[in-house]
């Protein structure tokens, strides 16, 4: 694995040069091997939740806006199964990743297959005391998180926690140097919501400071966007889970959304893992990405790539970092989040140097891919599509409704062109993978 450290060329009269290298990996683990050979490291893999079911709830200090509503906040399966497993299927074996719920053993015998790690670096952990063994764990000094825990010790983080809180929040975005929209930020304890001065055009965007999956994201384009807003807002005060919102104004005219992700070591080198075209809805619901390998012009981010990098290796931080850029039809870039994380498409950049090697330059990922029947008869039904790697299993759980049996994946479809990817989904669909989105 090569990484080289952005070179300026002080010579240039354009200004400053940058040289990065794509990573050689398939694994999370090839990556992180360079930052954590001065102690024992392990990756808690889910996220924290604030939900009735969680043990430890993120209450105290470091929110996050998973649900304004008992009803609506992130299910316990998509935090502690299907989100964690996708990563562990691309975990590697050198870093020891932290399972609260175990996936069947038919999944992992199928990633050992398609993907080669022995994955036998799973540490399971009863989810209800899991926390208290880490904070006292001496196996492990450092714990690798996507976000901070208020009840792991500050010091097992392998983040500092309020470094890597802070800089998860929208409120700083700016602060990294890069282009983005023009934002206000409040905090609702020192301003109340009837006292702010709101755009008064249509649209502009509300967020929370630490939103969940685009939880906490608001699209304002009419009164009624504004009211059903003002409502969560005030949900999320009155459960004492939200401090600080921001306005944004809403870039116009975008053609293209991207997630450009990369790494960024403890000496602050930097590594390319891929840029996706992202895939959302209307209100901004994310629903995948998709990604040309060979042809996608990562140069055209350096410079916010050098920028963030830098800004994040100031505060500390060492690890992946995947940030949302829109591009508008005067070619302007505009980053609108900044995730100091692994992110939701990091599998699926991942897959680059396998899915090259077999000739195939496009692929697409999507959480929201679900099939009728066991994951054995699924495994069964598409042997041949996933012998060829057209069809990537990351995630697979097994559901019941109205005593039907059904499965939701996350999962990769790939082919050697866009059309020829498009006609192996379709492929798939007559099989019956379905996209539910």
């Amino acid at each position: 694995m090569k990484t080289l450290k952005f070179k300026r060329d002080l010579q240039s009269s354009i200004g400053s040069t940058y040289n990065f290298n794509y990573f050689q990996g398939s694994s999370l683990s090839d990556l992180f091997a360079q930052d954590i050979m001065d102690a024992p490291y392990a990756f808690i893999l889910n996220y924290p939740a604030t939900a009735s079911w969680a043990a430890y709830p993120n209450r105290k200090k470091y929110f996050i806006q998973d649900g304004s509503s008992e009803a609506t906040k992130t299910s316990f399966d998509k935090i502690c199964q299907k989100e964690p497993w996708k990563n562990l299927a691309v975990l590697g074996d050198s870093l020891p990743g932290i399972v609260i719920i175990k996936p069947q053993n038919l999944l992992i015998d199928y990633w050992r297959e398609h993907f080669g790690f022995s994955y036998t670096n799973m540490e399971m952990m009863d989810c209800s005391m899991y926390l208290d063994e880490l904070s006292q764990n001496s196996r492990f000094d450092k714990v690798i998180t996507l976000f901070p825990f208020d009840n792991l010790k500050p010091e097992k983080h392998a983040v500092d926690p309020d470094a890597h809180y802070s800089l998860l929040s929208k409120v700083t975005l700016a602060e990294s140097g890069v282009q983005c929209p023009k934002y206000s930020s409040y905090n609702l304890h020192a301003n109340s919501l009837e006292d702010i001065q709101l755009p008064q055009k249509f649209p502009y965007l509300i967020k929370t400071s630490h939103g969940l999956s685009g939880e906490g994201t608001y699209i304002i384009r009419s009164t009624s966007d504004l009211n059903y807003c003002l409502e969560e807002l005030r949900k999320y005060l009155d459960i004492k889970l939200l401090d600080t919102i921001i306005v944004s104004e809403f870039v116009k005219n975008a053609v293209q959304n991207y997630c450009v992700q990369f790494y960024v070591n403890k000496a602050g080198d930097i590594t390319l893992i891929g840029t996706t075209s992202q895939l959302v809805t209307e209100e901004g619901n994310y629903l995948g990405g998709l990604i040309h390998y060979r042809e996608t012009d990562m140069s055209r981010f350096f410079e916010m790539i050098a920028a963030i990098g830098q800004y994040a290796h100031q505060q500390g931080y060492f690890g992946f970092i995947g940030f949302d850029v829109l591009e508008d039809t005067d070619q302007q870039l505009y980053m609108i989040d900044a995730n100091f994380r692994v992110n939701g498409s990091t599998p699926l950049c991942l897959q680059r140097n396998t899915l090259l090697g077999l000739g195939k330059e496009v692929a697409k990922y999507s959480s929201d891919y679900r099939m009728d029947g066991t994951l054995d008869f699924i495994l069964v039904t598409l042997k041949r599509q996933l012998e060829r790697k057209d069809f990537i299993i990351l995630s697979a759980l097994e559901k019941v409704k109205y005593g039907n049996i059904y499965t939701e994946i996350y999962g990769i479809v790939t082919g050697e062109t866009i059309e020829e990817m498009q006609h192996i989904e379709q492929n798939l669909q007559n099989k019956g993978l379905h996209w539910l989105s």
